[in-house]
């Protein structure tokens, strides 16, 4: 399976968080994402405990704040879609600063904030400590189908490479005097993302067939075998068993 580079979000580091094997990890933040999910809407100070599980969570990994909140911008757009519900839906209507709300809207905009905010942290702190080749290791390991992990490692694999090949195409349109500033330039632009794809086709077709010769027959060999113990585990699955916990103190109250 190819290495690659570490991609943006992971930072390196050597925490207990960063040892774990990744599928572990994986399962505990899937496990964690399904607790908050089933979370009643309600229960406001249940959100504000898990807020504070990932807090210790970034501790320990030694993860700054100033990293992860710069990665949870990634939600603006579900951020703009929570603002506008309590405006769109119906029902009943409360005043709040000389504004007529909805009511259900306000609570389903802060269901969406919450729920929305806390799976996507989880995630940055997934790949802040897991390496991607590890991620796709782990999920290998976790019987995910292998056509589908194999997608995924291709994707991550030649995605710099066709990234590369567009800035080379870029560079090569400015070199001859090229600008894109209105819409009389976008045939040019269509070209070229034509021209990209025939590119990226054919290099797949040689990818492929140069595989098969070495004796590709639909799986990728595993190199590294990962493994974890139950000490593992047990760490590993210490967020979701706490965010349970919880969970259910917010059923019941």
């Amino acid at each position: 399976m190819a290495a690659g580079h570490a991609h943006k979000l992971y930072r390196h580091g050597h925490s207990p968080v960063h040892a774990l094997p990744p599928h572990t990890k994986l399962a505990a933040v899937f496990a964690f994402v399904l607790v908050v999910v089933a979370t009643p809407r309600e229960a406001m100070w249940a959100f504000g405990g898990y807020a504070v599980l990932l807090g210790v969570v970034a501790y320990v990994a030694r993860v700054p704040a100033g990293f992860l909140l710069r990665r949870l911008l990634i939600e603006v757009p579900f951020v703009a879609f929570a603002v506008l519900m309590p405006f769109v839906a119906e029902g009943e209507r409360v005043d709040v600063l000389g504004m007529s709300l909805s009511v259900n809207g306000l609570w389903g905009a802060w269901n969406v904030l919450a729920k929305g905010t806390l799976g996507v942290a989880a995630s940055v702190l997934l790949a802040a400590t897991t390496d991607l080749r590890e991620l796709l290791l782990g999920l290998q390991r976790l019987k995910l189908p292998p056509l589908l992990v194999q997608i995924a490692s291709f994707m991550i694999r030649y995605g710099d490479v066709i990234a590369d090949e567009m800035r080379r195409m870029r560079i090569a349109r400015e070199s001859r005097g090229f600008e894109a500033k209105g819409v009389r330039h976008w045939g040019v632009l269509a070209k070229s993302a034509g021209a990209l794809f025939i590119r990226s086709y054919e290099r797949g077709e040689r990818v492929h067939l140069a595989m098969v010769s070495r004796g590709y027959a639909g799986a990728m060999p595993v190199i590294d075998e990962v493994t974890a113990s139950r000490t593992q585990w047990s760490y590993a699955l210490a967020l979701p068993g706490a965010a349970l916990v919880v969970c259910l103190l917010g059923w019941s109250l």
